[in-house]
């Protein structure tokens, strides 16, 4: 059966020892009382809780998946999950990163950060029902009316109530410019809304007692495209001003997607048959407000795959110390035993290790983008907050396509080392494999992400968002530049550094006579920029794991750090230069290809 058990150590590790978060946390007014024993307490809590009441059902609930009833358009979820929930919100959880004044704990983006990790290692289909009803909270908590803010945040903080987001229908994903959805005005100020959206996480369930819906919709005489999409908050059930639940509103689930993963998870057909709703933010400037919910979903999609590419290699490290295979082919290393166990060969290693670097190479991507999503809300100095935002800005598309792509890979090496009993149901394995799947498609599929990060986040302000992370890089080096301990890890990171700056400059130049030059590139240039930041990563930690050592420390997590890192640098690493090579091959191979598909 699988296990899962909170990985500690490493997330203290990158927290307080190579980001050394407490400091920048207390620079921030609002944290200013956070220190190390207040975040390792909470994690150390949701650890439990995350290995003992969402990791338990995760096999289970994927097994039996949700059950939709046409008769009253309800879905009950698996067997164990509703307990699940009552027990998450009796404790406290949804209230974590919440504001005070709508009953929120008000703890940094970071720990929640922290925690949602833990969450989807123990149970990624679960943890998408509070995971989007955060994204509900951020999203109304920017753009929602004091009358929207007072309704329904306390209600979705403390899960009370959830949330989801209804953009996609049968006929368009990503191009949201072509939605139908309609929404009337009426008098007082409401809106009756009437369309079909599709593939809507936690749309319709039986564990809170009211769901509160985003929608994109389009008003009478809106302008074509996305400049004529708004945006409006729509319950299941019609509250009062007072939160007191009134009548059924006219959106229901008309079916939920029989789908390859994430199957405790409902993922509806939702009918708009003359919902009420109420306008949030501006006429026709939904989608600015909706992106407010995205990105932190892009965010929350990484985190999803770092916990499933952990989860994944625990039990495939397990699994490989225990198996007897074959002897090693520099003779037997267990001689009291009929077969050696698979850990001693050197492909089962290459695999493990994989598994291993992926996640610890976005455990400090992830952490350090949600430090800077801190800083960016709340520095005191408008400075810090530009920069934060530039950063973060930068690296969402990387922290969603590189992590996933990343966490798709782990899953499958981890399963391989399985053999065939890595194909079977109740080791567990397979069901990583499918539902890290997912996260490669939605929240804009991971090629969307490749042309966000080169066309709109590097191109578009001619490189200004990359030349500041550029800069991070280039002060590490010049630091670390004469110490000759680091230099197997500082001279790959500076090589990759210049190749990186010129490839951008020779697609901008390309982009300038076609267009479609970007496209053809896109995929392999965010591969090559999201190595340049794990190789960033890897440095700092080898540095922190080096000083420890030369410091006296005979702590054998040290020394594992170090070798994941030269794995990282020998196996993973080369892949940029294959990257680099598609990145350069133009659009012609691609585009001049009308005999292939006539």
């Amino acid at each position: 059966m699988p296990q899962y058990t909170a990985p500690l150590r490493d997330m203290q590790f990158v927290m307080h020892e190579v980001l050394d978060v407490v400091p920048a946390l207390r620079e921030l007014p609002s944290h200013a009382d956070v220190d190390a024993d207040l975040i390792n307490q909470v994690c150390e809590e949701a650890g439990k809780f995350c290995a003992e009441v969402l990791f338990p059902i995760n096999l289970s609930g994927d097994g039996e998946g949700c059950h939709y009833d046409p008769s009253t358009h309800a879905v009950t979820t698996p067997k164990g999950y509703k307990d699940a929930w009552v027990k998450y919100v009796d404790a406290g959880w949804p209230l974590l990163t919440a504001a005070p004044e709508y009953g929120g704990q008000g703890l940094p983006h970071l720990v929640g950060s922290a925690v949602h990790e833990m969450e989807n290692a123990a149970n990624q289909a679960w943890t998408m029902y509070p995971g989007l009803t955060q994204g509900v909270v951020e999203l109304l908590s920017v753009h929602g009316s004091r009358e929207q803010k007072d309704l329904y945040l306390p209600k979705l903080a403390s899960g009370q109530w959830t949330g989801t987001m209804c953009l996609t229908e049968p006929h368009c994903g990503t191009d949201l410019g072509l939605i139908r959805s309609k929404a009337e005005p009426q008098d007082g100020g409401a809106y009756t809304l009437h369309g079909q959206k599709i593939f809507i996480s936690s749309g319709e369930h039986d564990l809170a007692e009211n769901i509160v819906h985003m929608v994109l919709a389009k008003l009478p005489g809106a302008p074509e495209g996305s400049k004529g999409i708004s945006l409006f908050v729509v319950p299941k059930i019609v509250p009062d001003d007072k939160g007191n639940l009134g009548a059924r509103n006219g959106i229901f689930c008309s079916g939920i997607e029989h789908k390859m993963g994430i199957h405790g998870n409902s993922t509806c057909q939702m009918t708009l048959d003359g919902a009420i709703g109420w306008l949030v933010g501006e006429p026709n400037k939904g989608l600015a407000a909706m992106f407010v919910m995205m990105n932190g979903a892009r965010l929350g999609v990484g985190m999803q795959s770092l916990g499933l590419t952990e989860v994944a290699y625990q039990n495939a490290l397990a699994y490989a110390k225990d198996r007897l295979q074959m002897r090693a082919l520099t003779g037997p290393k267990a001689p009291d035993k009929p077969a050696d166990p698979i850990i001693v060969h050197p492909d089962v290693r290459r695999a493990l290790l994989t598994a291993r670097a992926w996640a610890e190479g976005g455990r400090f991507l992830a952490y350090w983008v949600a430090l800077m999503l801190d800083q960016a809300h709340l520095h005191p100095d408008a400075e810090v907050r530009k920069d934060a935002d530039d950063l973060v800005a930068l690296l969402t598309p990387i922290v969603k396509a590189f992590i996933t792509d990343n966490g798709f890979a782990a899953a499958n090496e981890c399963l391989q080392v399985f053999g065939g009993h890595g194909y079977i149901h109740e080791w567990g394995m397979e069901q990583y494999v499918r539902d890290a799947r997912i996260n490669l498609i939605y929240e804009g599929t991971n090629a969307i992400q490749a042309l966000d990060l080169i066309g709109r986040k590097v191109l578009m302000d001619n490189g200004a968002r990359l030349k500041k992370f550029g800069r991070v890089v280039q002060d590490f080096i010049e630091a670390e530049g004469v110490n000759e301990a680091m230099q197997e890890f500082v001279n790959p990171l500076a090589d990759l550094g210049d190749k990186v700056q010129k490839l951008t400059m020779e697609l901008g130049l390309k982009a300038m006579q076609n267009r479609e030059e970007i496209g053809a590139a896109a995929v392999p240039y965010l591969r090559v920029v999201g190595h340049l930041v794990f190789a960033y990563a890897f440095a700092r930690m080898a540095l922190v794991a080096q000083q420890k050592i030369a410091a006296g420390s005979t702590d054998a997590f040290y020394t594992a750090k170090l070798q994941t890192a030269r794995f990282y640098f020998a196996r993973l690493y080369p892949e940029t230069a294959a990257a680099i090579r598609m990145a350069r091959s133009g659009a012609r191979s691609l585009m001049d290809t009308e005999a292939v598909f006539a």
